[in-house]
Order: C-alpha cells, then sequence, then structure tokens
C-alpha cells in the first residue's frame, strides 16, 4: 500500500448536469462529498515526451488510492495552496495498489509560471 506517502488531502469536483428551468440544462462542477488522500509530483522525462509526442498537457502525475472515486474530467483541489489540476486520465497498475492520475495543473489568471 502507499498510504504512507499520500501526504495531501485533495477536493474533488465533478461536471454535473443541472436544470436550468427552461426545459434545458446547465453544466456546473460540484465537489464531491470526499476528498482524496494524494502524492503529486512532476512527470518523468518519458511521460513528459510521450506527452509531447501525443500533444497532451500532462503537468503532474497524482498518485491516489486504490479505491478512490477520481475519474477523466474531474478538477482535484488543494485547498491548503490554492493549487488545481484537470484530471486527464486515470489508470492503475495491474496489481491494485494504487491508481494514477495524469493531470493539468490549472493556471489562475495573474498567477506567475510553476
Amino acid at each position: 500500500m502507499i498510504g504512507h506517502w499520500l501526504n495531501r488531502q485533495l477536493q474533488v469536483w465533478r461536471r454535473t448536469a443541472v436544470d436550468d428551468g427552461y426545459g434545458g440544462q446547465t453544466s456546473t462542477r460540484v465537489r464531491q462529498p470526499d476528498d482524496v488522500r494524494a502524492k503529486v509530483d512532476q512527470p518523468s522525462a518519458t511521460e513528459r515526451l510521450l506527452a509531447a509526442q501525443t500533444n497532451s498537457h500532462h503537468t503532474h502525475s497524482i498518485y491516489l488510492m486504490p479505491d478512490a472515486d477520481v475519474r477523466r474530467g474531474d478538477e482535484l483541489h488543494d485547498e491548503s495552496t490554492g493549487q488545481q489540476w484537470r484530471v486527464l486520465a486515470v489508470v492503475a497498475p495491474s496489481t491494485a495498489r494504487y491508481r494514477k492520475a495524469d493531470a493539468e495543473l490549472i493556471q489562475g489568471e495573474g498567477e506567475p509560471d510553476g
């Protein structure tokens, strides 16, 4: 298990369709009831090369518990640092020790690079 490496608590925000009152729907993000424990890493050189070759915006690898309810398209927010990531893909190894979310850092307007 990788539980002792997961040193951050992240909020999970998921896109949900909401009735607009006129017969249609709008899309909004809703915070999920359970936060997830995570470890946020920079991707390896190989992962960065693969992302560049596929025109992906993979900026971080986020490691999660194997049962974490995180899906492609979710946003993960770290309330303590203000950082936010958009999940591009979620994968797991052949043995269920962890899940890894390939994610893109969402940089707020006016924030410095990094």
